[in-house]
């Protein structure tokens, strides 16, 4: 099997893993219970689910004013990016 389809399944999951951890969050910040830390969201963010991250972020309104998240996770997407390119699309 192509290892595509392995880093496809990977990013698919980390990406699902985003969308709840950060909901949670949100969640658990209305209800004053205990947070995810700052640090976990930016890891998991760093290890491929920062667009959905980021998504999931403007559509609940989560963290959006803190400079550290609205600047970090692009920041990271486009270090992803050329990760990407660099490994897979250079001569």
């Amino acid at each position: 099997m192509p290892s595509y389809i392995y880093w496809t399944g990977y990013l698919i999951i980390i990406n699902f893993i985003a969308v709840i951890v950060t909901a949670m969050d949100k969640y658990n910040a209305k209800k004053h219970r205990r947070r995810v830390p700052e640090n976990t969201l930016l890891l998991i963010a760093a290890i491929g689910g920062s667009p959905a991250m980021l998504l999931t972020m403007y559509a609940i309104h989560h963290k959006t004013l803190h400079k550290k998240f609205m600047l970090g996770i692009p920041i990271i997407i486009t270090m992803q990016m050329l990760t990407v390119y660099y490994l897979f699309f250079r001569q």
